[in-house]
């Protein structure tokens, strides 16, 4: 039997825990056993730069982080349940790939 393997990435947590929670209430609802949500690494995206405008001047720096949050989860493949998780409303910044594995 195949295997639908769910990819979700985020920088927004809450949004990507909402999702999830969302995916494994259809799965229960259904009677099918999932395995996830499996939280993955976090990417950390760093970037240094100087405070001052010009480049020169001050030798202080500014410290930015972009946290990309993922999450897998597989379920066998059922029509009904994979229609169901097609409907959902997925917010912008939730990315979200759908394989089939076998």
């Amino acid at each position: 039997m195949s295997k639908v393997r769910i990819k979700l990435k985020s920088m927004s947590i809450e949004k990507l825990n909402e999702l999830c929670n969302q995916i494994r209430e259809i799965a229960q609802k259904s009677g099918i056993n999932i395995s996830g949500p499996i939280p993955l690494p976090t990417k950390k995206l760093k970037i240094t730069t100087r405070k001052s405008p010009c480049g020169d001047g001050t030798a202080t720096f500014d410290n930015f982080e972009m946290r990309i949050h993922s999450r897998v989860i597989d379920l066998p493949s059922d029509d009904r349940v994979l229609h169901a998780i097609m409907r959902l409303y997925i917010p912008r910044d939730v990315t979200i790939k759908i394989e089939m594995k076998e």
